[in-house]
């Protein structure tokens, strides 16, 4: 190599050396960009940001903040607060034929609420009237009755209302509105047969007082 040209040449490799930091930083730069734009999707807990509320689960935030339960009524939400579209609803009668006994629905609440009924059932096997062995609910505001101005609070209500007074008019239960009708005694002694864990003819009953 021709000497005269050496000083050119580190020249030149020093300028490659130089220009690789610059490279570098360049890169280090964008993936900060990169995991800036990641961040800003998450809250400072490191949890993804909370996905826009339907209509539905606003009214029931709404709902829910005023509730007045009665003091035989207790709500909890099995799912944690992230799902409040599902919850399930404790009723402990304090009178009547079903007083101390504790019974819990399921409620679901759908994304039209409340423009539609929440889909309530009976989680408790109960005899009872209006409540099948399936656990499905005959109250009028759950079906032909329901109306957008009505709220879970009128549910909670409706439901405490069929342990004080079962209906034996508008039955699921033919059987259990049968006796009720033509013999209350007979039906208060089933009630409390089946609440104590044992057989109404040839049903079974979890104990459930």
């Amino acid at each position: 190599m021709d000497p005269p040209l050496l000083p050119e040449l580190l020249r030149n490799q020093a300028m490659i050396v130089s220009a690789a930091p610059y490279r570098n930083r360049k890169m280090i730069n964008l993936f900060k960009i990169k995991d800036q734009k990641k961040g800003d999707a998450a809250n400072t807990n490191g949890k993804p940001a909370a996905k826009k509320q339907s209509p539905g689960e606003l009214r029931l935030h709404k709902d829910i903040a005023e509730l007045n339960l009665p003091k035989t009524t207790k709500i909890t939400f099995p799912n944690g607060k992230d799902d409040l579209m599902n919850f399930e609803c404790t009723i402990k009668p304090d009178e009547g034929y079903y007083m101390g006994g504790n019974f819990v629905f399921t409620f679901q609440v759908p994304p039209a609420y409340p423009h539609e009924p929440p889909k309530v059932k009976c989680k408790t096997k109960v005899y009872h009237p209006n409540i099948d062995l399936d656990g499905n609910v005959c109250l009028n505001i759950l079906r032909e009755d329901w109306k957008p101005v009505l709220n879970i609070n009128t549910i909670v209500y409706g439901l405490n209302l069929l342990f004080s007074q079962p209906n034996d008019e508008d039955p699921l239960n033919h059987d259990a509105a049968a006796v009720l009708r033509d013999d209350p005694k007979k039906f208060e002694k089933n009630v409390q047969r089946a609440m104590a864990g044992g057989y109404v003819g040839e049903t079974h009953f979890p104990r459930c007082i």
